[in-house]
This record gives C-alpha cells, structure tokens and sequence, in this order.
C-alpha cells in the first residue's frame, strides 16, 4: 500500500517552513526550543508547541526519507595492510575498506 505524504493544507505557515522545521529537529540533535530560536534568528516567530505538533504530523515521513539517503553497510568487505615508517620504525597498519572501486587483481 502507497503512503500518501501529509497534507500541509489549513497551516498558517507555508510548506517550507514546516518541512525546515521538521528536517532540523530529525536531522540534528536539537530540542524543539532551539528549532524555534533558529527560525527566530531567520525571522520567523514560532511557538516550540506548533514545532512539537508538525514533527509529530510530518516527521515520520521526513525521519523515513533520511533513513533511506543515509549509507548502508555493504556485504563485501576488504582488509587492507601496509608497512609503513613513522619516526624511524617500521608500523603495521590495517584498516577495513569498504566496496573497493579498485580491482584487487589486475
């Protein structure tokens, strides 16, 4: 079944304005206090409650549509091992790379 996105009709504010609200509260660790004095800063003076309100109306859509852009992790993993000289002495160095965009074997 299709969801269909939440209707931003009968808000005082435009769509934008709900939508940055929304994205800063999920995006970055802020309480619904400093998401309205960052819209103060920029000129638009809105109660922490209404910010409450649209996150809790639009924000699994929004939290949904940033799960989905983040990285997932992929199955194919490399392990990848160098010598290298730091201040004079030898150091094994390995890290885990990731989906390589370089062919091991050439």
């Amino acid at each position: 079944m299709d969801r269909a996105a939440p209707s931003h009709k009968g808000f005082r504010f435009p769509p934008d304005v709900i939508a940055h609200a929304v994205w800063l509260y999920h995006r970055f660790p802020l309480s619904f206090r400093d998401v309205e004095e960052l819209l103060f800063e920029r000129g638009i003076q809105v109660s922490y409650e209404a910010i409450r309100l649209w996150c809790e109306r639009f924000g699994p859509e929004y939290a949904r549509r940033l799960r989905r852009r983040q990285p997932r992790p992929g199955d194919r993993w490399h392990l990848d091992e160098v010598f290298i000289k730091v201040n004079g002495r030898m150091r094994y160095l390995w890290r885990a790379v990731e989906r390589l965009s370089i062919p091991l074997c050439m």
